[in-house]
């Protein structure tokens, strides 16, 4: 019998606590986004994850932990080639990643990836280089609504993007761009983890505007996952926010899509007052768009403190039978030098009702600790060639 009826595990998307030992290797020498937030802002108004133990597990600026936390607390390290969302949300559900995706930061696209992805979708590219997205639209929008032609501009990270306004563009021709992007971008030698829409309106400099209707194509997982097992087991998996669309819908038995983190934690509240059996998987991204890669550690703090609101109605409306666990998909610090995701520990917060004390459990050197607990703890056993084993939650 299921110890919980139901599992959300939340994901506070680059939230990272500290450099990995191998963060050099990554070039991310001394990183701390949590940690270096802090040390920006010195406080944060954040009683319920001060509560929960987050304070207790990395004390930082002028802030430190409660006597007597509710949750329990440790660090997990990334145990996969990579700092990226995919790699992350792979891993917690068992999937160790060994090759990471490719990425063209220094020169842009091929020239022959983007002559095929012109002929293929009737359009010029204009861009084809690294850079900030709000930016890019700044620089380039003008010249994409008088020309018909379309944004295509990459990160650190391993992404095409996709910019159209949805006033001159229209939204699903851009995804059917995009969809021929990922079709292109499965050759081995142009394989990017994600190929992202990034609608946006307006008409002029200064008037433009993402919108909420981002969809990112993702890679399909190498192997099947912790969300597989328990779908095929019959139990209800809720994602929100990116979650299906990281998974290419794997295992997910039902979506919702968020307009941002704040609507997402609102969706996760109203699930958490319906009932299921089985996990809600959250994915809150505005930590890392917003704020990481801007650089920009007062949003991003801003941020945090806006998600403890909600956190604190999520955990008045928590069941008995409830069981929440807070993480990070990696670290993404926005004191640190460029706009990448950066090599880091991410927290791993435990919490329900039924626990009789909170306190620190050891560390474990690897994300797939989540997936495996999920799996524990409803019975039903990690697909083979997964990795990860469960942690203790009474």
């Amino acid at each position: 019998m299921s110890q919980y009826k139901r599992i959300f595990v939340i994901v506070l998307d680059s939230l990272g606590i500290g450099a990995l030992p191998d963060a050099e290797a990554f070039g991310d020498t001394g990183v701390d986004t949590f940690g270096h937030i802090l040390e920006k802002v010195r406080t944060l108004h954040i009683p319920n994850l001060q509560k929960l133990g987050l304070l207790n597990l990395h004390p930082a600026g002028d802030m430190k932990g409660v006597e007597k936390p509710l949750g329990k607390y440790l660090r997990l390290a990334e145990v996969s080639n990579g700092k990226d969302t995919m790699t992350g949300h792979w891993e917690m559900m068992g999937i160790k990643t060994e090759k990471p995706f490719k990425t063209f930061t220094a020169n842009g696209f091929p020239p022959e990836l983007i002559a095929e992805l012109e002929k293929r979708c009737g359009k010029k590219v204009i861009g084809n280089k690294a850079a900030s997205g709000t930016e890019i639209i700044e620089e380039l929008g003008e010249e994409e609504i008088a020309t018909g032609a379309m944004i295509v501009y990459t990160s650190t990270d391993s992404v095409m993007q996709i910019c159209g306004n949805e006033e001159t563009f229209d939204l699903q021709n851009l995804y059917r761009c995009c969809e021929i992007a990922r079709e292109i971008t499965l050759k081995d030698e142009w394989k990017v983890g994600r190929v992202i829409a990034r609608p946006y309106v307006g008409k002029k400099k200064g008037e433009f505007q993402r919108t909420g209707n981002r969809h990112d194509y993702a890679l399909k997982p190498t192997n099947t996952t912790a969300l597989n097992a328990l779908k095929n087991a019959g139990l209800d998996v809720i994602s929100v926010g990116k979650i299906n669309d990281i998974f290419c819908g794997e295992g997910i038995t039902e979506a919702y899509r968020s307009q941002s983190s704040v609507h997402g934690m609102e969706q996760t509240i109203e699930i958490c007052r319906k009932d299921f059996h089985g996990l809600c998987y959250v994915n809150l991204v505005d930590f890392d768009t917003l704020w990481g890669h801007r650089r920009d550690p007062e949003g991003y703090g801003r941020e945090i403190e806006k998600f403890d609101v909600n956190l604190g109605v999520l955990l008045e409306n928590l069941r008995e039978d409830d069981l929440l666990m807070i993480t990070a998909d990696h670290g993404n610090d926005p004191t640190y030098k460029g706009t990448d995701h950066t090599r880091e520990y991410v927290p791993l917060l435990l919490y329900s009702k039924k626990m009789e004390q909170g306190g620190s459990l050891k560390d474990e050197d690897m994300f797939a600790v989540i997936g495996a607990t999920v799996a524990e703890n409803f019975g039903v056993a990690m697909p083979e060639g997964t990795i990860g084993k469960p942690v203790e939650v009474q």
